[in-house]
């Protein structure tokens, strides 16, 4: 998503896009100016920079709320807009899409594909949500929670095209937004947590038709080949996995990170996890695992493969390569060299050469890792895996660091200081194997209410951050403690970057040294990243703040110097009040409910802590009624608010012995109130009741 137009097309010499490129690509579906904002990260390259510069470090104080729009929808607010012709457009969680009028804010049309609300209980791993659309020629397009792809006329809102790209059988959905170029439009999908083999397909941009489709991992070899793009490769890729692995699917979905490039023809993406988790139980005896938790190259117009760089051979983790992919052209030892560039959830970042899949550097951005003891760098850099992080092999479980260090928020380059913007979280979390272990509706194989046999490593500066990471040198150039893990960043070359940060700001920090040079309250959490745009001779600034929960409300916001508009007032909040009822069920019925209840629930409401914004169950009125608990666990009254039915799952009187157990924590905190615990960035895994030795200490410093 990325270079295009020359400066003497555009007038932006900043831009140094390539014009004949341009032409090739078809103007619409690139940047037709800097003024607009028409791919998801902003252009080809998804550098997610912007050389407008009118709002800038010396002035970005004056930037006030221009307007707003109300976005009533429940779940996940993960939507980057998109604005071209004086037109934003912005999805929801259930895969709607809104077009205003990117000046005045006013309402031109709203679609809606109506995602069957059952799917949430069956295919969703991780809540309802949409990151947003792309443009191509006239039209907007965008993915669905139930798998299709779905073109509209951007002027009317009325459909052109719509077509299924996920067999509706299968447990997959679509968060991620699409990406086009080259008159294709290339997208992934969600689904290996349970137990589905991912892939990545093309499809034509002015009729949907399906193009080609390139496989993540093997299939069941006794079928045969998959008359699919990726045929050629996938007997190299079955000789890195043993056993009977395409019964769980082998996993490697490419739900998010994808970035088509013009100057290589090619398409880049990243590739999720294994299915189940454990290495051991999904491809016993051993093996790389391709091409899961890996950046795979294809030519864009047939989707034959040329590399593919592993990142993690053996995944373990969870750590898949689906975080954001940035592509640039830096100078290195003296050499012009065209990179694509990732930080994901391993803590390490990755400097690729883009035509030929060659590592030019890798090096961790915490302090330190134990999955990894090091880099083969004579074997493309490939990662020593530590082999006592092998929880499935050793059934001793492992306290991984780091934890999701980068996730799917949007990360960003600004080339005038040639410095990547990410939100870093650096923590640790354990991991017990167990065939056949869920987490909610999730084949994850592991246990989460068992802990390591050993303790979580010491983790000096534990916590989160905004940093400043310099890709030419490998180090951080600055850091803004203010910043967080869990918000995209968007940067200018006015000296800007945007972040969401604390719970519901959205804050300004210069981009040379970040200096935090303006803040204000958006009324709910900002994890989406922002745009910039111009509409005649004012620049905007916009972006969505949402949370399931969000008392403020969800909100498309948009800024410009001198803004004046105000929010309404965020309510109150209600205070917490113990109202459960008296203790009850015997000790088997408690038993069973906290075993279903870790199992379950902890995910989200993390030992009724209320994690990521959603409700503290040890204040909920609904515990106070068997019929009204079931009515919503079972039934899923509250789906729309972001609360699934786990019908699938659950029987009804497991329902209510999670319900006594929960009653049993209410009542607990009634007669001793808890301390303050961590907020809705994610929480650092507790150490046990009693804690066991400290874990070995192998692994990687970032020196």
């Amino acid at each position: 998503m990325r270079r295009l137009l020359l400066a003497t097309v555009c007038g932006i010499a900043a831009l140094s896009f390539n014009c004949a490129q341009l032409v090739a690509a078809q103007k619409p579906s690139g940047p037709a100016n800097a003024t607009e904002w028409p791919l998801h990260g902003g252009d080809y390259n998804e550098q997610r920079y912007s050389p407008l510069k009118q709002v800038n470090a010396d002035n970005v104080g004056k930037l006030g709320l221009a307007w707003f729009a109300d976005l009533s929808e429940k779940g996940q607010w993960q939507s980057t807009p998109v604005v071209v012709d004086g037109r934003i457009y912005v999805t929801t969680p259930w895969s709607k899409v809104y077009a205003y009028d990117a000046a005045t804010g006013k309402a031109l049309w709203k679609y809606d594909p109506k995602v069957p609300r059952e799917i949430a209980a069956t295919r969703l791993c991780c809540n309802n949500s949409n990151r947003g659309v792309t443009f191509y020629k006239g039209k907007v397009i965008w993915g669905t929670l139930d798998g299709r792809l779905v073109a509209v006329d951007a002027r009317k809102g009325s459909k052109v095209w719509e077509t299924r790209t996920t067999d509706i059988k299968d447990d997959m959905s679509i968060t991620g937004a699409p990406r086009v170029g080259d008159g294709l439009v290339f997208i992934g999908q969600g689904g290996g947590e349970y137990f589905q083999r991912g892939y990545l397909s093309a499809y034509d941009a002015d009729t949907g038709k399906l193009r080609w489709k390139f496989y993540v991992v093997p299939g069941d070899p006794s079928k045969g080949p998959d008359h699919a793009a990726s045929d050629s490769v996938m007997p190299m890729a079955a000789k890195t996995w043993s056993g009977e692995w395409w019964k769980t699917g082998g996993g490697g979905s490419p739900w998010d990170g994808i970035v088509y490039d013009p100057q290589t023809d090619s398409v880049i993406f990243g590739t999720g996890n294994g299915a189940p988790w454990p290495a051991e139980d999904r491809s016993p005896g051993g093996g790389d695992n391709l091409f899961i938790a890996s950046i795979v190259s294809l030519d864009a117009k047939t989707g034959q493969y040329r590399w593919h760089y592993q990142a993690v051979p053996q995944e373990n983790f969870d750590f898949d390569n689906t975080s954001p992919l940035t592509t640039a052209d830096l100078t290195i030892d003296g050499q012009k060299r065209h990179v694509v560039m990732q930080l994901p959830k391993d803590g390490v970042s990755y400097v690729i050469d883009a035509a030929t899949g060659k590592v030019i550097s890798a090096k961790l951005v915490v302090p330190y890792a134990n999955w990894l003891t090091g880099f083969d760098k004579e074997n493309n850099w490939k990662p020593i895996i530590n082999p006592d992080s092998n929880y499935g092999k050793t059934r001793k479980g492992w306290f991984v660091t780091p934890f999701q260090t980068h996730v799917w928020y949007p990360q960003s380059f600004n080339p005038q200081t040639g410095l990547l913007y990410v939100g870093i979280r650096y923590a640790t979390f354990g991991y017990v194997a167990e065939l056949g272990a869920k987490m909610g509706n999730q084949l994850l194989g592991i246990n989460i209410a068992k802990r390591p046999e050993m303790g979580p490593p010491p983790l000096e500066g534990a916590g989160q951050w905004l940093t400043a990471w310099d890709p030419v040198t490998q180090k951080e150039v600055w850091r803004a403690k203010d910043g967080v893990a869990n918000s995209g960043t968007m940067t200018t070359a006015g000296n800007l970057v945007f972040q969401g940060t604390g719970r519901s700001n959205f804050t300004a920090f210069r981009a040379d040294n970040g200096e935090k040079l303006w803040s204000m309250e958006a009324g709910a959490s900002v994890q989406a990243g922002s745009i910039t745009y111009q509409v005649g001779a004012t620049q905007y600034v916009a972006v969505v703040a949402g949370a399931p929960r969000a008392a403020g409300g969800n909100r498309l916001l948009v800024y410009k110097l001198g803004g004046s508009v105000t929010l309404p007032p965020t309510p109150p909040a209600a205070p917490l009040v113990v109202s459960a009822p008296e203790n009850f069920g015997d000790a088997a019925t408690l038993e069973k409910g906290q075993q279903l209840w870790q199992q379950n629930c902890s995910l989200c409401h993390e030992g009724g802590r209320g994690m990521g914004g959603f409700p503290d169950l040890r204040y909920s009125a609904l515990l106070q009624s068997d019929a009204a608990f079931k009515a919503v666990v079972i039934d899923g009254v509250l789906t729309e608010n972001g609360m699934l039915s786990f019908a699938k799952t659950l029987k009804p009187q497991d329902a209510e012995s999670i319900r006594a157990w929960v009653t049993k924590l209410a009542n607990d905190v009634r007669n001793a109130p808890p301390a303050p615990t961590f907020g809705p960035a994610g929480p650092p895994q507790a150490a046990p009741a009693t804690t066991p030795p400290p874990a070995p200490q192998t692994g990687l410093h970032s020196g």
